[in-house]
Formats: C-alpha cells, structure tokens, sequence
C-alpha cells in the first residue's frame, strides 16, 4: 500500500538554517502505486488518494504552489510534500520530501523569489523559506513557542504571524506548590471549545520586522492584541485566511470576536479590526454590523477592503453577504443575495470586481460580482463543487472535486467556464476505479415543493436486481448536499458496497433560497423529517430498490435525524447508524459549548416555559420516542467531540440496550466531531459496512 520512493537531491531542506549543499537520501512517501481490489472503492483505497492543499498562484501569475498530503494506513499518519507547477508549460516541480516533519501554510513571498513555510524541523514550529526550484531551505525565525500561521507584508519589510500567548491564570499559575496537580478550575463560559480545554491561552497575531536580506534568524514581534483574552484567528476553524495586509504594507486587518465569557458562547458577532502600523491604534470595521463579519481581502489599489459578513447575532447559518469597505468614501456597500452565500473571496486584477463561490442548487460555482455595474454573474456551470479560486494571468486558478472525484487544480477561461485538470493527483489511483452513476432527481414533498435529491447507484448496476438502499440524513443542520468529496461520508463507497444511496437536499439547507435554509429553525422535527420520507418513499418505487432493506445513516443534526427517525419511521427502516448525535436536548443544551447554535435553532434553555419555540423544540427530542424503538442501531461517537458530548451517544445505546434491541457503539476517544486518524477511518468504514451488512443483506 505504500510507495517509498529514495530519491537522491543536492540542496533540499537540512536542519536548522545549514546551508550546505551536499547530496542527501530523502524518502517521499505516496501511494500512487496502490492497486485497487476489483475496481471497486474500499477504505483503504479512499485512504490511500492524496490530498491538495495550500494553492496559491505565484506573483507573476505563471506557476502554482499547492501540497499535497498522503495518508499511511500502517504507519497511522500523513505525509506532505510541496509542488510548483508551471501554468504554461506544464512542468512540476517537487520541493520537498516527506519525512515525520510536515510542512504547513505554504505560500509565495511577494517578490517570488522566495516560498515561506511552516515546519517543526527544528523542534518547534517555525517559518522556513525555500527557492521555487528546491533549493537553499532555511530557517529564518527563532520565536519562542510555535508558530501556528504567517502573512508577508506585500512590502516585504513585515509577517504577521499567529501563536498562543498565556492570558490568563490555570491552576499551576494560582497555586506553584502543587506542580502534579491534574485540575482545571473555571469559573466561566466557554471553558472549552470543539476538541480542546480553554487553559488561559489565546491565539494572538504579532507583527515583526523582515528583512530578506538578513541572514540572521527573526525573534519575538509585537503582540498586537497584547493582555487582550480572545484569539484571532477564531478557533475552531478559522486560519489566515481571516488576516489580510494592505497592498502598502502598513495596514493588517483581521478578524477576531472580542467577547468573553458567557458573551463569548452566545454570540457570533465577530468583526473585522484595523491595526495601523505607524500609530499601532485599532480601527473596528464593521462594529454595526452584529453577525459573523470575517475573512478580509484589501483591493490591489487598497482604497477598499471587502469581506464576509452575516447579519444576524447568534445565527451561524445565516445568508453570506458581501460588503465592501471603500476608504476614500468612508461608506460601506452591501451585497445581498437570498439565494446566494459568498465565499473565498477574491479581487480581480484591476479592482472592478470580486470573484466568490456560492452554492446554487447542490452545485458550488464560481461568480464574478460587477463593482460598476452592480451585477452579479455565474462563471462556472456543471455537477461538481468549486471550493476555492484563484485570479491567474487572463484566467482563474481554482480547486475542484464532485461526488465522483477527489478536489484537484483547475485553470478556468473565466470568459467561457471551460476547465482544465492541471494536476491529476490521484490519476493512477482512480483510473482503477469503477465509480457508481451520480442521478438528479427532484421529488414532490408533502408541502407540495420541489425537492432535489441526488440518488446514487452502485457500479454496473442492474436495474434487473433488487438493492438495499441507504438513506443519507445530512449535518449542520444547515450543511450543504452539493458535489462534496467526503473522505468519511463518502458516497462512491457506500455504492461500492452494492447500496443505493438517497440524499435529499431537505428543507433546512443552502442553495435553494433562504426560506428553505431557515425553515428548519424551531422545527427539528417537522418538515424535513417529512423531506427525508418524501425521498426515501419516492426512490423506494423503483423496482430495484429492496423495500424490505432500507436503512438510514448520518452524522451530527443528521446523526439527530437517525435517532428522532428511530422512533417515527412507521417500519420503514431495517438498520440505522448515528454518529455523533444530538439524543436528549436538554443535556445537549447544557452541555455543548457554542450556545448560539441551540438558542437559536432550538430557541432557547428548557426551563424558559412561556417559550413556545423552545418548549415545541425540545418535544422533538429523540429521548422522548425511545418507546417506539424497534429497529437495529449502530451509536459511533468521539471522545474528544465538545460540540455534541460523548455523553449523547452514551444515552442512545444504554437506552437501545435497556429496550432489548439489537445494538453497537463504536467509541473513540481520541477522535473529535471528525475522524481524522488513518487506522479509526478504516475501522469506521469496516464497522458501518458489517453492521449495514448484517441487516440489510
């Protein structure tokens, strides 16, 4: 399964700032030659594609810089190596090869001349810079801790950088004498937050001076957000993306949600901040606006800086808009869309417009708003999503995957949309594969609506045969059923498991306007429970769908949908699987940590009685229908998930067990609301196809 290829190369990355040139053995790992068993997708085939990552386009627009990670199943971990490939003439450069050590936030400097990066190589992680051709790697920072993310200023004369600082006191600090102390103490919200405990430590971005002429290493910068106890970039998820210079060099805007406490964990209202290098003062961009505000990109010319903004507090799926901050004008301008959310955002080469990405119809494409003219236009058309893009030398650079093929490097005419594959990472791989018929169906719901529902079928299927068929139920709940690639959830797999696979696009999800994405709110379990049996009923008439074989899986709100199904299916179903769960709405409310999220969909705490949706909301709490279980139940769980507590599917299986049905829980503890570790992915995929297996065939 693995591909260790020594490759003997004068001048690649030696330890430490060494700058000599000898010849070293190097070992790049990948798993380009992996033979695929019977054409067909296994979890070790889905583990062994490579993954890209980091695009960027150079400066002058001719070459593309990305990674690209490789999994190993038997060594239980990843590798990255860095690539440049030549727009124009094809070539690709390999930069770096793979060892424990992976390199992260990769990115041009501004001259070209150079490609920072991030590596542990010297035993903390710290900014390394290496020619576009491979050669003369060195470490240029010697900053206490571990750098997490880094920008050039396009001046070159600073980086930002991101690291954790100590704010505020643990128990060790309070209380010296006691060193083997193993205790947290809060006395405040949020005291932890998706897989990690608050300990007093926040991420905040520094400043410090850069001179790529200087050899000597660069030390500790100035904390722009010095004392102050929240983060930026915003945890979970957020990276430097959320940071951005002006194109002068003596402006850095980032995001950051300044709240604490209690605050903290109920509202989303993060803005868009303004550090001023020459008078070191903060300007808060978007104060008035009191939704998420993040992701700044300055124009080329820098009199405006566009980013993007919600409007609504407390509501984490709320319609993306666009607004554009102009500096001459001193006025904001908005864009709203109902139908559209914007994201990545990018300006073109001469300020007159923004490229972005939103979903439409289970489809993310690429559009183009018109600064002049006001008008918005779609660029890309086709079934697959685009997740990121990129303005290039007279066309668009942007990443691509559908249901069918992992995310690759496209160049777009971005007059026509037409796209062409310029890396084909996993060509060797997937010319093996025989991948499953993706079909689009749009099914009547009990509301009389038009509902699309991507139906998926097994490899040389037979439309002669009866097959079991699957039910996918979908997170978020406000999570897109578009062309997504999932490495988990992956819909190829499934079919290649000789199922059928039905995933609505239930009310409750973006892409199909905003009173179909907010329906859901307050009504867990109404009418897109009714979607997902309008689907399921649909599909079911065909005569190759085995009636008496059906079952329904998903995860998170979709892992909620499989348990509150449980107790409402009317005989339906034949097996279920719940991962990561929402069970007893009451504990859940106490106990999660982003508590925006349940007051708003769910309305608010249970003891608020003159609350009527709140109180109708908690009526829909899957607890209260474990009388009606009769069907077999799969309960998978993460130890490490502080977004639904391990303790939900602790209560789904006790109670399956108490009421005698059959039942398994797959429980690990070091995995969060993700499985992200090789040999748990495997044994998740094993254990969901034998307990499918075992009641549906």
């Amino acid at each position: 399964m693995k591909n260790l290829i020594y490759i003997l190369i004068a001048a690649v990355m030696v330890a430490c700032g060494n700058d000599d040139k000898k010849e070293e053995k190097h070992e790049s790992y990948n798993n380009l030659e992996f033979k695929v068993p019977n054409k067909r997708m296994t979890p070790e085939t889905l583990w062994a594609l490579g993954r890209v990552g980091n695009v960027t386009v150079s400066p002058d627009k001719t070459k593309v810089l990305y990674t690209v990670s490789w999994y190993s199943v038997e060594q239980n971990k990843s590798f990255s190596d860095i690539y440049v490939k030549d727009i124009n003439i094809g070539d690709i450069k390999q930069l770096t090869f793979s060892d424990d050590v992976k390199e992260q936030n990769v990115i041009w400097r501004p001259d070209g001349k150079k490609i920072g990066f991030i590596s542990g190589k010297s035993g903390r992680s710290q900014i390394w810079e290496i020619d576009p051709d491979g050669k003369n790697a060195r470490i240029i920072t010697d900053i206490p801790g571990d750098v997490d993310g880094f920008i050039y200023a396009p001046d070159q004369t600073h980086i930002a950088y991101a690291k954790k600082v100590k704010v505020e006191p643990n128990v060790h600090d309070l209380y010296p004498d006691l060193p083997k102390a193993n205790a947290k103490l809060m006395d405040d919200l949020m005291y932890r937050h998706w897989d990690e405990w608050v300990n007093g430590e926040f991420s905040h971005i520094f400043i410090t001076n850069y001179n790529y002429t200087n050899k000597e290493l660069i030390g500790e910068g100035t904390d722009i957000m010095k004392g102050e106890p929240w983060e930026s970039p915003m945890r979970p998820f957020g990276g430097m993306e959320q940071l951005s210079w002006s194109p002068d060099g003596k402006k850095l805007a980032y995001t950051a949600r300044k709240k604490k406490g209690i605050d903290y964990a109920t509202s989303t209202n993060s803005d868009i901040y303004l550090y001023d290098l020459e008078s070191a003062s903060t300007t808060n961009l978007s104060e008035e606006n009191k939704g998420y505000d993040k992701n700044p990109v300055f124009s080329g010319s820098g009199n405006m800086i566009a980013w993007e903004s919600m409007e609504r507090d407390g509501y984490e799926a709320d319609v993306n808009r666009l607004i554009i901050h102009d500096f001459v004008a001193e006025t904001d301008f908005i864009y709203e869309n109902d139908d559209l959310n914007v994201s990545s955002l990018t300006w073109d080469a001469n300020d007159e417009g923004i490229y972005f990405i939103s979903d439409w119809h289970a489809r993310d494409h690429i559009y183009r708003f018109d600064l002049l003219n006001k008008e918005n236009t779609q660029l890309t058309k086709g079934d697959f999503d685009y997740t990121s893009v990129h303005v290039g030398d007279g066309n668009l650079i942007a990443t691509r995957m559908s249901i069918s093929h992992p995310t690759d490097i496209y160049l777009i005419n971005k007059e026509t949309g037409e796209a062409k594959n310029l890396s084909n990472i996993n060509k060797p791989i997937l010319d093996q594969l025989t991948m499953g018929k993706v079909e689009e169906r749009w099914v009547k719901t009990t509301d009389n609506k038009d509902m699309l529902v991507w139906v998926i079928y097994p490899p040389n299927f037979d439309p002669n045969k009866k097959y079991p068929t699957l039910l996918y139920c979908q997170g978020g709940p406000q999570g897109t059923v578009s062309q997504f690639w999932s490495y988990r959830w992956n819909f190829q797999i499934m079919a290649a498991n000789d199922y059928i696979i039905v995933a609505p696009n239930r009310r409750g999800l973006p892409g199909f306007g905003k009173r179909w994405n907010e329906q859901i709110s307050g009504d867990y379990g109404g009418q897109n429970i009714k979607d997902y049996l309008s689907a399921i009923d649909a599909v079911a008439k065909e005569k190759y769908v085995d009636n008496d074989k059906l079952g329904a899986v998903g995860a998170s709100y979709g892992g909620y949908s499989v348990l509150y199904l449980a107790g409402h299916h009317e005989g339906r179903f034949k097996a279920f699987i719940d991962h990561d769960g929402m069970f007893n709405f009451e504990s859940m409310y106490l106990e999660t940590e982003e508590l925006w999220f349940p007051n708003f969909d769910i309305g608010g705490p249970f003891w608020d009685k003159n609350n009527y949706r709140a109180q109708r909301s908690y009526r829909f709490s899957p607890h209260n229908f474990v009388d009606n279980w009769d069907t077999p139940i799969l309960i998978i769980q993460g130890g490490k998930d502080f977004r639904v507590p391990e303790s939900q599917g602790f209560m789904a299986f006790t109670a399956a067990k108490i009421k005698g049905i059959p039942a398994e829980l797959l429980y690990f503890p070091d995995e969060n609301h993700w499985v992200l570790s090789p040999q748990n992915g495997v044994l998740w995929q094993r254990t969901f196809f034998n307990w499918l297996d075992k009641w549906l065939k």
